[in-house]
């Protein structure tokens, strides 16, 4: 289990916090998504559990021990995470790149074994990135990038997965396709954290929803429980109404046309 315990965050020179007091659990076999506008603070609680920025108060923890720098090589081979942004700076193949995400259970000297290759073998065919195998990273388009690093993630293994945004620049099918394959990742068992701003995808297929403001933690729950027309109105500061999904009956959101002025 991931967990966050009153997680204060304070970007140089900022007045106000990033992220002010927030605590939430990601369980094993349970997607958990954390929504917000932007700038709510949902990438910095990625950038805080990578240690990419630290932090001011409270504790992260992975199976109720606290995470600190010495706990970091070894959590790279139980926790996989793909960030919101990240530029190829080598044009890597596309075979080699995705056979980095063995690297914390390879190091520097130790060659692939069996197990490694069927890691990545079975990355590649849930990513469908095959079609790409023989090309650089460089010459990939953005939602081909994307399935990319989901796919290196996916060859990384261990028992939880982190992503920030990872359907950014796929089409329809291939979000469906994304979202599909961290339920059924969840339903074997792993802990998926999922930051978001696709709230209709989230509401079906998450377990626990996070909906983050300016720093806070405006609502936890089940879908049906955190997507409320009047609390989400207030947190996106524009009109919208919550219906039903026809097809499934999740909760969802549509937003309408701004109110005239004047």
């Amino acid at each position: 289990m991931i967990t966050f315990a009153g997680v204060c965050v304070r970007y140089r020179g900022a007045r106000l916090r990033a992220v002010d007091n927030v605590s939430l659990d990601a369980p094993r076999g349970r997607l958990t998504a954390v929504v917000g506008p932007n700038g709510s603070g949902k990438s910095t609680l990625v950038r805080a559990l990578i240690g990419q920025i630290a932090l001011e108060a409270g504790a992260i923890g992975f199976d109720g021990k606290e995470l600190d720098d010495s706990e970091r090589p070894r959590l790279a081979r139980r926790l996989a995470v793909v960030t919101q942004r990240e530029e190829p700076a080598f044009p890597l193949g596309v075979r080699e790149y995705v056979g980095l995400g063995r690297y914390p259970h390879l190091g520097l000297f130790r060659g692939a074994g069996v197990a490694d290759t069927d890691a990545i073998a079975r990355a590649i065919e849930r990513t469908e990135i095959a079609p790409y195998l023989d090309r650089a990273i460089t010459e990939l388009s953005g939602g081909e990038w994307q399935r990319v690093r989901l796919a290196r993630a996916l060859a990384q293994g261990g028992e939880a997965l982190v992503l920030d945004e990872p359907t950014t620049f796929l089409d329809v099918a291939h979000e469906m396709a994304v979202f599909e394959l961290l339920a059924q990742l969840a339903g074997d068992g792993q802990a998926v954290l999922l930051v978001s701003h696709q709230l209709n995808l989230v509401a079906r297929f998450a377990h626990h929803m996070v909906l983050m403001r300016q720093g806070h933690v405006v609502a936890a729950g089940e879908p049906a429980d955190v997507m409320q027309g009047r609390v989400l109105e207030k947190v996106y500061d524009w009109p919208l109404v919550v219906t039903r999904d026809p097809a499934v009956g999740a909760p969802t959101l549509v937003p309408l046309r701004a109110r005239p002025r004047g």
